[in-house]
């Protein structure tokens, strides 16, 4: 462990696209929130030697190495942020878990509801010696969707009876796009479904604060064969040279599901990587007895809200979120200066240090995460029998 209790030294395994969005949330945290520990980018970790170095170098890590055995082994580590594929995720949060290490790992928690519930279990047995752990379901973390939360917790929209969900993206509309990593199951766990769809699902239950409780899906892959990637595989990254050899893609490319709450509410959700036109598209809507809340992340620092008691002069307003007694915005900027979806990191960060400092359970939890994970298995269950009804 770090010598002085007031640091905590990180360690990240994984570098790319989530790796960089990780780092720079361990470099400012503690510049922009009053926190009772201080997090030390202590090493990057990456199975290409030359590349972690690189990487190490490009964000602002002390060192680099290939061996995360080893790393999770040394003293002087005392956090591992976990930020790689899927099928990694259990056996690393496991084994830092074992040796002692407070975890961040990245969601879907696991690939499989067996892998999810062994890191429960871990977590369980390392959080009675003081080790946290928390999932990385990082849109909580927006001001709005936190705020949304507070005020359905507050009673404004009264009894929920409508949730509907939507992300939707189009990065793989081309079918010559190739066949990087998130579209193999042995190794991504499931694809739009698992990717992106596990955020909405995780909002929706977090603002209602209502469970799903069963669903009816459906699933499609549109292309079911792609080129072999040349590079390294990460989002974006990879490229098909001219005359490819083929694989088969063996994730869904959409998912779409009705389900209920056990609040009684009736929610859907679609989830969908060839949205074409559609980067990063999430609208989380919920309708009750007496109001409306509206969330789009292409406007994330405004939330809309229906207050049904308004009578004749009742109509959606937008609030600014950004005043200082909205959630995380008081180690930002003054009211009007609006946050990006960088800044979802740091809040993340914030919430998992401040655990850690203050002996909290931080959430969401490792079980969180596998509860999210069950609800995954029931809708590629539901999917698979024809969309028939399944109890989560």
């Amino acid at each position: 462990m770090a010598e002085d209790s007031s640091t905590v030294r990180v360690a990240m395994i994984g570098y790319a696209f989530m790796g960089a969005a990780h780092s720079q949330a361990w470099r400012n945290v503690h510049r922009f929130f009053d926190l009772g520990v201080t997090p030390e980018m202590a090493v990057v970790v990456g199975r290409d030697g030359v590349k972690a170095a690189a990487a190490a170098e490009r964000l602002g890590w002390q060192s680099s190495a290939t061996d995360w055995r080893e790393v999770i082994a040394r003293e002087d580590i005392d956090v591992v942020d976990i930020c790689t594929p899927g099928d990694t995720h259990a056996e690393i949060a496991i084994a830092a878990l074992e040796a002692g290490k407070h975890v961040l790992c990245e969601k879907p928690l696991a690939n499989s509801v067996e892998e999810a519930d062994a890191m429960v279990a871990a977590a369980v047995s390392a959080r009675a010696q003081g080790a946290r752990s928390m999932v990385g379901f990082s849109y909580r973390r927006v001001p709005a969707v936190a705020l949304m939360h507070r005020m359905i917790a507050d009673g404004a929209v009264g009894e929920i009876r409508h949730v509907r969900g939507q992300y939707l993206q189009d990065w793989i509309t081309d079918p010559e796009f190739p066949l990087v990593w998130r579209l193999r199951k042995e190794v991504a766990g499931s694809g739009a479904l698992g990717d992106i769809g596990a955020h909405v699902l995780d909002m929706a239950q977090f603002v209602t604060g209502q469970q799903i409780t069963g669903v009816a899906a459906q699933t499609e892959t549109f292309v079911g064969r792609r080129p072999l990637p040349e590079g390294d595989g990460a989002l974006g990254a990879a490229t098909a040279g001219s005359g490819a050899q083929t694989g088969e893609v063996t994730v869904d490319d959409a998912a779409v599901l009705i389900a209920r709450t056990d609040g009684g509410a009736l929610a859907t959700f679609e989830a969908t990587r060839f949205a074409t036109g559609r980067k990063n598209h999430i609208v989380l809507e919920v309708n009750g007895s007496t109001g409306s809340l509206v969330f789009e992340f292409e406007d994330m620092n405004g939330l809309r809200y229906y207050d049904g008691s308004a009578g004749d002069r009742a109509g959606f307003a937008r609030i600014d979120v950004t005043e200082p007694t909205h959630p995380y915005i008081d180690g930002w900027w003054p009211p009007g200066h609006g946050l990006g979806y960088e800044h979802t990191f740091v809040n993340q960060a914030r919430d998992f240090l401040e655990a850690i400092a203050t002996g909290a359970d931080p959430t969401p939890s490792f079980e969180d995460g596998a509860a999210i994970q069950r609800l995954l298995a029931g809708v590629e269950r539901s999917a698979a029998a024809d969309a028939a009804w399944t109890a989560i």
